[in-house]
């Protein structure tokens, strides 16, 4: 998994897929969308104006928990 912000475009993308693939695109908002792979796999989400919705986020640190190492 990948987490990239682009704070000139103030756009949030989390990313669980590392191999391009083609994907369908779904927006469930004006601000949010998720990119649907093969087999309907979830390959990321996109959020748009992401400081506005998440207060904070360009001094925010991200804390990951539970997870194992590969």
């Amino acid at each position: 998994m990948k987490l990239t912000y682009d704070p000139e475009a103030d756009a949030l993308y989390i990313r669980f897929v590392e191999e391009g693939v083609e994907c369908r695109v779904v927006r469930l908002t004006d601000q949010v969308a998720v990119d649907f792979g093969p087999k309907e796999e979830v390959v990321g989400i996109e959020v748009l104006d992401a400081s506005k919705l998440w207060k904070g986020l360009k001094k925010a640190a991200v804390k990951l928990e539970n997870l194992v190492p590969a």
